[in-house]
């Protein structure tokens, strides 16, 4: 085997491993549109976020999340994480 022939076989190879992640976009049809399921979990993420600020009403009792522009934010993330994973993983 020559050289050319290894390096064409490994091009392939590699090619191979990397599209083979390029599968159809995960997407719900609504209203006529596909939207992108990530799409509903940011917005359930962020729905979550608000529910959770609400839920903990007072003042004091939101100290616990203390600072607010990074904690909310990261629990937005979690939260929407966690519902991809629940309800969209195949």
């Amino acid at each position: 085997m020559s050289l050319s022939n290894v390096l064409s076989l490994a091009s392939l190879s590699v090619a191979g491993f990397v599209l083979g992640g390029c599968a159809f976009a995960p997407s719900i049809p609504l209203f006529g549109a596909a939207f992108p399921d990530w799409l509903f979990c940011v917005v359930g993420g962020v729905a979550s976020t608000v529910a959770v600020h609400l839920v903990l009403g007072r003042p004091e009792a939101r100290s616990v999340l203390a600072p607010h522009a990074i904690s909310y934010p990261a629990l937005s993330a979690l939260i929407a994480m966690a519902a991809w994973l629940v309800f969209f993983s195949r």
